[in-house]
């Protein structure tokens, strides 16, 4: 039986134990999916100098079963922090079960769960999550909506591609939001190799405790990567908006011959920039909706990248990502 035959036919409601990736592969890209664990990525590599090159955090096999400790991960129906695990919508107040130690609910629910594989093949795969399901309806989903997503991950040629889709499957309209969580390695060929960073966002949230405390502002001298330049081993972890048209995030490892463009739909007004001190790894996260964005959207603020889906409505949004040989 073949790998995407073995997938088809998994029951979503059962993970498998222990996690087996699903490898999309060409002649640059090895790409490792894991549809049990909430349809994150394993690993990411691209053919280098010396062979195969991670250029996405990889995962440990024993870290298989854990999103959070994936090379990348959905975050549906929304993204990042909601405040205190609660927001309001039209009105009504509603509450979510704390996911993170500050108390909020982080990450949406799609990472949480195991994903239907409906087609593979060596360069591409289909999954899907469906909350209306006979599953889903003896299992504790944090969101009070009914809805269903899809995520389609291609290679062709030297990109590699992240088409994500989620539709209403309710009766009543619903605010929401997706994205995806990559960590990138922060050097490629040692240390000498540490990568570059352009994202060109003209301004940022202010924030306390990764929580917007006002509408967006121009953006500071520590967060500004319009232009090209080193990633510093700083502390970031920001919401980094007003995106430029027409221009894409820049991935540079200035000593090797790789570098990464990233580019994504309209829909992706927010880019997440996470940058741990003394880490291998840094994140760059495309994503609709800014931080907090339900209560943000609630409050009137601008640019909150919240959309709200009618009943049956479907919403979608591709991000790329090209190798560049320099």
């Amino acid at each position: 039986m073949t790998d995407s035959a073995r997938y088809s036919l998994t029951d979503p409601s059962v993970p498998r134990t222990p996690p087996v990736p699903f490898t999309l592969q060409n002649s640059i890209w090895q790409v490792g999916i894991l549809p049990s664990t909430g349809a994150s990525i394993a690993f990411g590599r691209v053919r280098s100098r010396g062979g195969w090159a991670d250029v996405l955090r990889p995962t440990p096999e024993s870290a298989y079963g854990n999103p959070s400790a994936c090379a990348s991960f959905p975050l549906v129906p929304w993204s990042n922090r909601i405040k205190d695990a609660a927001f309001r919508f039209r009105g009504q107040e509603y509450a979510l079960r704390p996911t993170s130690k500050d108390g909020a609910a982080l990450h949406g629910v799609g990472r949480n769960f195991p994903w239907t594989v409906k087609f593979a093949d060596s360069a591409h795969i289909v999954l899907r999550f469906d909350a209306t399901e006979p599953w889903a309806q003896d299992t504790p989903i944090n969101f009070p909506w009914p809805f269903c997503a899809q995520i389609i991950y291609r290679l062709d040629g030297e990109r590699f591609s992240i088409d994500m889709a989620m539709r209403n499957a309710g009766d009543t309209p619903f605010p929401a939001g997706f994205g995806h969580h990559p960590y990138f390695v922060r050097a490629l060929a040692g240390q000498e190799d540490t990568a570059n960073l352009e994202i060109p966002c003209e301004r940022h949230f202010p924030a306390k405790n990764a929580i917007p405390i006002g509408p967006p502002q121009p953006i500071p001298a520590h967060l500004d990567f319009r232009r090209l330049r080193a990633l510093d081993d700083v502390a970031i972890d920001d919401n980094l908006t007003g995106r430029i048209p027409g221009r894409p995030v820049l991935i540079v490892y200035p000593r090797s011959d790789v570098a990464l463009c990233m580019r994504m739909a309209p829909i992706f007004e927010n880019i997440i920039l996470f940058t741990p001190m003394e880490k291998p790894f840094f994140a760059v996260e495309p994503v609709t909706n800014a931080n907090d964005g339900f209560n943000l959207y609630a409050d009137g603020v601008p640019g909150s990248g919240v959309f709200v889906l009618d009943p049956g409505q479907s919403v979608r949004g591709a991000i790329t990502l090209d190798v560049v040989r320099l």
